[in-house]
């Protein structure tokens, strides 16, 4: 029996971008399989008690770009603490992937969420712009045309109210958000614990 884990995004996220290529990267290596979720953030913290950027405490605020900055030079990745065109709707770029996931399967999907990522928090592209995503899914030869059709359907909607309404009851409050093994784990800086646990469970089978 395969082992999969739960994958909850929101592509707005810096720390979906920040985690995102360690997390498959590592899922691969343990042979694990991941259900990708991408989810309706606002959503999730409405219903949590979350707040979006704007309205936090100024001094939640400062911190965070503390924190950003010492990821982002810890993992060598580029990073616009402030990026023009943030804070984005997510709405738009997680039907896409969405899309891309039920018309060309995870794999797909997944390096679309990179390249979504990337695109706002490394490019200082608008991730709610259909322009912008029509060409984030050509690079990757998606058909941009046709998967931006696709996502504004009533499948790929339902499939997307669908992900947020597992994300409210398996408790996500977050993003990136991981669920293996029934634990919950919240962030990229936990990724160090869903390493250790997927190692345990690897070691379990053999």
């Amino acid at each position: 029996m395969s082992l999969t884990c739960d994958y909850f995004v929101a592509p707005p996220s810096p720390y979906v971008y920040l985690g995102h290529a360690r997390f498959v990267e590592l899922a691969r290596r343990y042979d694990v399989q991941i259900q990708l979720k991408p989810m309706d953030i606002g959503r999730i913290f409405a219903g949590s008690g979350g707040l979006p950027l704007a309205k936090r405490a100024p001094q939640r605020q400062a911190y965070r770009l503390v924190e950003l900055a010492r990821w982002s030079r810890y993992l060598g990745l580029p990073l616009n603490l402030e990026p023009k065109c943030f804070p984005v709707a997510g709405d738009p770029a997680a039907r896409l992937i969405v899309a891309a996931q039920l018309a060309h399967g995870t794999d797909k999907a997944l390096a679309l969420t990179a390249a979504i990522s990337k695109a706002l928090w490394a490019e200082e592209r608008n991730i709610a712009d259909e322009a912008t995503l029509l060409a984030i899914a050509d690079s990757l030869a998606l058909d941009g045309a046709s998967l931006l059709a696709a996502s504004k359907t009533s499948g790929v909607q339902a499939a997307y109210d669908a992900n947020t309404d597992e994300a409210e009851r398996a408790g996500v409050f977050g993003a990136p958000w991981f669920v293996f093994d029934d634990q919950p784990y919240w962030g990229q800086d936990r990724l160090d614990f869903l390493e250790r646990a997927f190692a345990d469970a690897q070691g379990a089978r053999r």
